[in-house]
């Protein structure tokens, strides 16, 4: 078989898909497990079908043993589902991190962190054992004395996280159920926060990450918005990326340059490659020294879920190639994601996992399908002597080729991604493929630089300092560029979230098209019918879904917003919007998840800012055609300055 782990790989996601079906006793599937495994092995006449079995009931048994309710002290038995004043005792997982809330001209401050439960005590009681992660919450900026090792001691509200407040909306409960945590801990301050036992000093990674970024910072007159992208790009560091900053980024699509992803470990692995390369390292001492230095830099980045995933699929390739073994790259990514998914089946519900594995399956299977394409539309005469043709074409032959690829790598990653991004993030950026032939290159460049700088710092800083100018520079060019990007006309728009039928469709028939199956000799004819029927369900799903008429209610911190969405666009109408806090928070989200790009006409009903305080704001970021008032005045004076601008 030539990709004999292709099969396994689908074969054990299937089990992982039957565990959220069928909810069945752990003992059960593990006597089964090993019932047939004994079988397969005595009897050789059923060992294919009994294998095959037996990779589904594994992927079955390991995620119902990663969700089921083993301890007596489980936190869903100790806590359930009422929320309670507790204090947690528990090891912290991961440094304490930072996140800024933009409303307004007002910033607030809250630091997130994960912890290991082992006690909990309700209203100042007795001790009793707990086990499970919890979700940390603090209001402001905790100081640097808590970092990742520490048993620590928190008060605070615990209770199950949020749900979608409204359709559409982030799940933050089914977003922590996927890692695992199934319990938030809402804390007032740094006061509710103590030190039972702690290392004498923290982690090497968190050391890092402070050390890098006081020396990307060398020379640097300020700490302005392109630095802190900087810490963001090559040292993970979140909390530069508040949404005012991130929306433009993610509107001309070039927002994953800031996740520790496939692209971002490729770029790493391919500076020490080419530079081992041309140092004429042996083969076998560049993988043996490659795979220990990226998996290296992943712990100095806190081992984040999408950088342990695409260093997965790297280490599997740097094996291959470094042993000489003939390379696969589909079985390769199919080996990864099994590995991915031994470790922690859950991870097949996460966006990232989703994205990174679909979109380097569509750029590997789609890539000789449209660079054949984009041959041909570029391929010069081919009568044509090469000395006759003119010098400049000569010379812009090799940068022409790199472009090309880029662009057609960026189409590819771009066709595999729309239906995911739109599903998670309700966006569709036609702007992606000439965004990322400058941003992608651009990234490589700043990771370069900043590389060069952490090498420097401690020994050359005057180096390090024109690397640090050099990399901030070519940063500035990524930020004013995607914001240049975002603003072309439709260079994005938001869609509402595509059901499953409709993302398997596509993904089958893009496969199967640019795979050339679909289009084989051998069953054609029912192939095409299948592909008929599946088409026509379609027509028939969105028919139905465009013709339904909906009337959402949407609670907004003491006001309201009532959203009626009729069948079209033109007579879509919005009844009040909240205050400004609550159009950030509820009412923006929830319109772009519905796929409102222009809001056709804005109710005002009356001038409690509770309930029209935001309007201003609704109108700039939905286009607003039609304003309605009643013709009762009112004294509040937004409701005023409204009515005199619209």
């Amino acid at each position: 078989m030539k990709r004999p782990l292709v099969p396994v790989a689908l074969l054990y996601v299937g089990g992982i898909l039957i565990a959220l079906i069928a909810r069945v006793p752990p003992l059960f599937l593990l006597s089964a497990s090993l019932s047939l495994a004994a079988l397969t092995l005595a009897w050789g006449r059923v060992r294919l079908i009994g294998l095959c079995t037996l990779i589904v009931l594994t992927g079955w048994t390991n995620h119902t043993l990663r969700t089921a309710i083993l301890s007596p002290h489980d936190l869903r038995l100790v806590l359930g589902e009422q929320p309670d004043i507790v204090t947690v005792r528990g090891a912290m997982r991961e440094a304490p991190t930072q996140r800024v809330y933009v409303r307004g001209q007002q910033e607030t401050w809250r630091t997130m962190a994960r912890m290991e439960i082992t006690a909990l005590c309700r209203n100042r009681q007795a001790w009793q054992p707990a086990a499970g992660r919890m979700a940390v919450t603090t209001q402001g900026i905790l100081s640097t004395n808590f970092f990742a090792g520490q048993e620590v001691e928190i008060t605070g509200v615990a209770g199950r996280p949020k749900v979608a407040a409204a359709e559409g909306t982030f799940d933050y409960r089914t977003y922590l159920d996927h890692l695992g945590i199934y319990y938030s801990l809402q804390a007032a301050s740094e006061q509710d926060w103590r030190v039972v036992t702690s290392p004498s000093k923290p982690p090497l990674a968190d050391r890092f990450r402070e050390w890098a970024r006081r020396a990307l910072a060398l020379g640097m007159p300020v700490e302005d918005e392109s630095l802190r992208l900087e810490w963001a790009l090559a040292l993970g560091w979140k909390t530069a990326l508040t949404e005012d900053v991130s929306e433009p980024f993610v509107q001309a699509a070039t927002y994953h340059i800031f996740a520790v992803d496939g692209l971002r470990m490729a770029i790493v692995f391919g500076i020490f490659f080419y530079l081992f390369r041309a140092l004429r390292v042996p083969r076998a001492v560049s993988g043996l020294v490659l795979i220990p230095l990226i998996w290296f830099y992943v712990a100095l980045t806190g081992w984040p879920a999408s950088a342990i995933r695409a260093t997965v699929m790297l280490t599997v390739v740097i094996i291959g190639w470094t042993l000489r073994r003939p390379s696969d790259l589909v079985n390769s990514l199919f080996a990864a994601a099994l590995i991915i998914l031994l470790w922690e089946p859950r991870q097949l519900f996460q966006a990232g996992f989703q994205l990174s594995f679909f979109v380097v399956l569509c750029i590997i299977l789609t890539l000789p399908s449209l660079r054949g394409l984009g041959q041909r539309l570029t391929a010069p005469d081919p009568l044509l002597p090469d000395e006759l043709r003119p010098r400049w074409q000569r010379a812009l032959r090799g940068p022409g080729r790199f472009v090309e690829d880029l662009s057609i790598t960026s189409l590819a990653a771009w066709i595999g991604s729309l239906p995911l991004v739109a599903y998670y993030f309700n966006i569709v950026t036609p702007v992606s493929t000439p965004a990322n032939v400058l941003a992608v290159p651009a990234c490589a460049l700043v990771l370069i630089s900043n590389l060069a700088s952490l090498l420097l710092a401690g020994w050359f800083p005057a180096a390090a300092i024109l690397f640090n100018h050099a990399g901030w520079s070519i940063m500035e060019i990524i930020r004013v560029t995607s914001h240049w990007f975002a603003n072309w006309p439709w260079a994005y728009f938001y869609v509402p979230a595509p059901s499953l039928f409709t993302t398997g469709l596509y993904y089958a028939v893009l496969l199967g098209v640019c795979t050339g199956w679909l289009l084989q000799p051998r069953l054609r004819a029912w192939k095409i019918a299948a592909l008929a029927a599946g088409l026509c369900l379609w027509s028939a799903q969105y028919w139905q879904a465009r013709s339904v008429t909906r009337l959402t209610i949407l609670p907004a911190n003491g006001g309201m917003a009532i959203h009626f969405d009729a069948p079209g666009t033109s007579d879509d109408l919005l009844v009040d919007c909240g205050a400004t806090n609550s159009v950030q928070s509820l009412t923006k989200p929830f319109l772009r998840a519905q796929g409102v790009n222009r809001l056709p006409a804005l109710l005002l009903t009356h001038g409690d800012l509770r309930h029209i305080g935001g309007a201003e704001l609704v109108a700039n970021l939905f286009s607003l055609q039609k304003l309605c008032v009643s013709p009762v005045r009112f004294r509040s004076p937004v409701y005023r300055r409204i009515l005199k601008d619209y």
